[in-house]
């Protein structure tokens, strides 16, 4: 089974959410990320916390801002995300 962290589901619905208003499918962002639709798919379920290079490159296929796709955290009590 794999452990779903909270700031990673954080990070996955935001993702989906701008993939989604794209109008991309799975495999559309994928292709354009260079990367497989299943990690992708992983990110969005929470499954996955993407590296610095991965959130660079999700930024560059969907033309946003890195703050774009990190910005959720802003709003979020960042002490509740962290491990106990």
């Amino acid at each position: 089974m794999t452990t779903v962290q909270k700031e990673a589901v954080v990070f996955g619905d935001g993702l989906r959410e701008r993939r989604e208003k794209q109008d991309l499918s799975l495999r559309a962002l994928a292709d354009l990320a260079g990367m497989s639709y299943t990690y992708i798919s992983d990110m969005e379920r929470g499954r996955r916390v993407p590296s610095l290079t991965t959130i660079i490159r999700l930024a560059v296929a969907l033309d946003c801002k890195v703050t774009d796709l990190v910005g959720m955290f802003d709003k979020k009590n960042l002490r509740s995300l962290l491990p106990e």
